[in-house]
């Protein structure tokens, strides 16, 4: 008898011709992330990925299998032949084993998947058959509610058998790497960490790019920033962080720019040495936590003349929610804690008491034609710093 660690899959088994495209990355990711823990086997089969492994690491493969998109439940299993004989033995030696652990069950529910159409029972006979086993070995402890029992017994029937009974919930989601590179600006606060999370989700391998404004900001601002990162990148193996110095760009606009547009100005700077590194590193989109409204750059206004600058597509997977739900969001993902440390970013630097809640394009360009903008552009990068951070072993 094997165990297995048998995935279900969500979106990724609805897919077309490209399905096993997508089902080759997943696999690929796991190898990945289990390629220090150690597995025997990892193999399709039926719209689930089966993972045996050793009963000793199983715990430490379950932590790491949960920050691998594409699956969306974790059930640790035992595999046998198909057999009908065999799965009402090892239904009773599974159910005797459950009971040690959890004497507290009173009541349970039969589940069968029949994915091998062959099988001789389908699925409600097996479910019938064996709930009636169970209550032959077992009917002075157990009782059926298929209503609301305390534990459901699943059993799959495909090329073998599998017995389980818990589904570890995961993220979900599309594997990552299959919707090309992101470049996250990621500031420091609760949401651009959400938005590089919930692109990540989508399949987009995402690194980061931060601005500081040293000495006007901290080392532990810098530093809280690189821990947000090594969170993130629990769920993309491997990040890569950019850090770029804003100081000299934002004391030309102090000097040049009328002061309320000076939050979207340097915004649009930001947005101009993103496109930078998007051309040297091949990345395909920009990431930002934008939420519509949330602030004064963030309207309507303030986000076309963001767009105006951009060279590619700009994803704000925020856009639309309200702030309880970010948060919500940056306590699943343990973001939240770090994201709250009250350290200063570069948007508090020359920050505006009045900003400007309808900028157009052609203001900002009026007030752009006083700065050699290519040239700015050139000595912040020439202050870009690159940490490659890597996904923790006891993540």
């Amino acid at each position: 008898m094997k165990r297995i660690l048998s995935l279900s899959l969500g979106e990724v088994v609805l897919k077309g011709a490209n399905r096993r495209y997508f089902i080759r990355r997943i696999i690929q990711n796991i190898e990945s992330s289990l390629s220090d823990v150690g597995y025997i086997d990892i193999k399709p089969e039926m719209g689930k990925i089966q993972v045996e492994i050793d009963p000793a690491v199983e715990d430490t493969a379950i932590k790491r299998l949960r920050f691998v998109f594409g699956i969306v439940y974790i059930s640790p299993s035992w595999c046998f032949e198909k057999d009908w004989d065999r799965l009402k033995e090892e239904t009773v030696n599974y159910i005797d084993g459950l009971l040690k652990e959890a004497p507290e069950f009173k009541t349970f529910k039969v589940v069968t998947k029949r994915s091998d159409k062959a099988f001789f029972k389908d699925s409600q006979e097996v479910n019938m058959d064996l709930g009636g086993v169970i209550l032959d070995h077992f009917s002075d402890r157990l009782a059926v509610d298929v209503h609301d029992p305390d534990f459901y017994l699943y059993v799959d029937i495909k090329n073998e058998m599998y017995l389980y009974h818990k589904k570890i919930p995961t993220y979900g989601g599309l594997p990552l790497g299959t919707n090309g590179k992101g470049l996250l600006l990621l500031s420091g606060g609760i949401d651009s960490p959400v938005a590089g999370f919930l692109m990540a989700k989508r399949g987009v391998q995402v690194d980061a790019l931060h601005f500081h404004s040293y000495p006007f900001t901290s080392p532990q601002a810098e530093e809280k920033v690189m821990n947000l990162a090594k969170i993130l990148a629990r769920y993309v193996v491997k990040m890569n962080v950019y850090s770029v110095n804003l100081l000299p760009i934002q004391k030309e606009l102090n000097k040049h720019c009328p002061p309320e547009e000076m939050t979207v100005l340097s915004r649009r700077f930001m947005m101009r040495i993103a496109n930078r590194l998007a051309d040297q590193h091949g990345y395909k989109s920009v990431i930002t936590g934008e939420n519509l409204g949330q602030v004064a750059s963030q309207t309507i206004d303030g986000l076309t003349v963001m767009n105006d600058v951009a060279e590619r597509i700009v994803f704000r997977p925020l856009i639309g929610m309200d702030k309880v739900d970010i948060i919500r969001w940056a306590e699943r993902i343990e973001t939240y804690e770090t994201s709250i440390q009250p350290f200063e970013d570069c948007c508090t630097v020359f920050l505006p008491k009045h900003p400007s809640l309808r900028p157009t394009v052609e203001d900002m360009e009026a007030s752009e034609a006083n700065l050699d903008i290519e040239a700015l552009v050139d000595a912040s990068m020439e202050t870009l710093k690159v940490t490659t951070i890597r996904a923790k072993e006891d993540r």
